[in-house]
C-alpha cells in the first residue's frame, strides 16, 4: 500500500543539498527564517500520486531528492508525460488555485513544501523569492521550448543522448562538479519511462541504450549506473554543443 507522509525533517537551510538551485537559493538568513516557519517536508513512495489535475493546491515546493514526472491525461483516457521534476524544480504555482499536471513519484521522492498563501505573503514581500521563481520559471520555458526540438527533430539516438545529458548536467549542477570529463551518475526512469517521455517504443530505447554503450558514449553498470567518459562526445551525440542544450 502506497503511503504518503508529513515528515518532521531538522534540515538545516544552509546544508540542504539542493540550497543553491531552489527557489530560496538568493535568501538572507533573516529570509530563511521566516521561511522555515511555513516549511515542513513531504515522502511519497515510488509511483505514488503527489497531486492531480485539477485538485486545489494548499502547498508548493521544491524536490529535495527523487524524480516525479508531470503528466497530462486527455479526454479518450490517453497519457502523456510533458515534463520532468529533479530535484531543486519547483512544484506548483503561486496564484493558481489548482495542479495543470498530474505529479506522480517516479522514485521515492521527498519534497521540501511551503503553506501556500503563506509563501505568496512572502513573495510579495520578499524580491530574493520572487525574482529567483521568475529565472527559474524562465528557464522552465527555455527548457521546454529546446525539448520542443528534441520531440519534434532529432532521431532516437539523439533523443536518448539529450535526455542523458540532461540528468547528467543536473546531477553535476546539484554536486557542484564540472561537466568536463567523465561524469558518473545513476539513470532515474526506467526504459519504459524514457520511452514514454521521449515518444519510442521500449525496444527502440533498448536498442539505443546499447548502441551508445557499444560505441563508448556510455558505460553501464546494471541498468541504472551510468559511466559517461567524454561529456563533450555525449553532447555531440545529442546534436548540441557542450555549453548548449538544455539544463532541465
Amino acid at each position: 500500500m502506497l503511503k504518503e507522509e508529513t515528515v518532521s525533517h531538522n534540515h538545516n537551510c544552509e546544508e540542504c543539498p539542493i540550497r543553491h538551485r531552489a527557489v530560496c537559493a538568493r535568501c538572507e538568513t533573516d529570509e530563511l527564517e521566516r521561511l522555515e516557519e511555513i516549511k515542513y517536508y513531504r515522502s511519497f513512495e515510488a509511483g505514488q500520486t503527489v497531486i492531480w489535475s485539477g485538485d486545489k493546491m494548499d502547498f508548493v515546493g521544491s524536490v529535495v531528492s527523487g524524480i516525479a514526472t508531470l503528466t497530462q491525461t486527455m479526454e479518450d483516457g490517453r497519457t502523456q508525460m510533458v515534463g520532468l521534476l529533479l530535484p531543486s524544480d519547483f512544484v506548483g504555482r503561486p496564484g493558481r488555485e489548482g495542479s495543470a499536471y498530474d505529479v506522480v513519484a517516479t522514485t521515492d521522492l521527498v519534497m521540501c513544501c511551503f503553506r501556500k498563501k503563506p509563501f505568496e505573503q512572502m513573495m510579495e514581500r520578499t524580491p530574493h523569492i520572487a525574482q529567483r521563481l521568475l529565472e527559474m520559471t524562465l528557464d522552465e520555458l527555455d527548457a521546454a521550448r529546446e525539448w520542443m526540438l528534441v520531440l519534434g527533430r532529432k532521431t532516437a539516438r539523439e533523443k536518448i543522448a539529450s535526455l542523458l545529458s540532461i540528468i547528467a548536467r543536473r546531477d553535476a549542477s546539484l554536486n557542484l562538479r564540472p561537466t568536463q570529463g567523465a561524469l558518473v551518475f545513476d539513470l532515474p526512469l526506467t526504459r519504459e519511462a524514457m520511452a514514454d517521455y521521449l515518444g519510442l517504443t521500449l525496444e527502440t530505447v533498448s536498442r539505443q541504450i546499447s548502441a551508445l554503450k557499444r560505441d563508448g558514449v556510455i558505460h553501464l553498470e546494471g541498468k541504472r549506473h551510468v559511466t559517461v567518459p567524454d561529456f563533450t562526445r555525449l553532447m555531440e551525440e545529442a546534436g548540441d554543443d557542450a555549453d548548449g542544450g538544455m539544463l532541465a
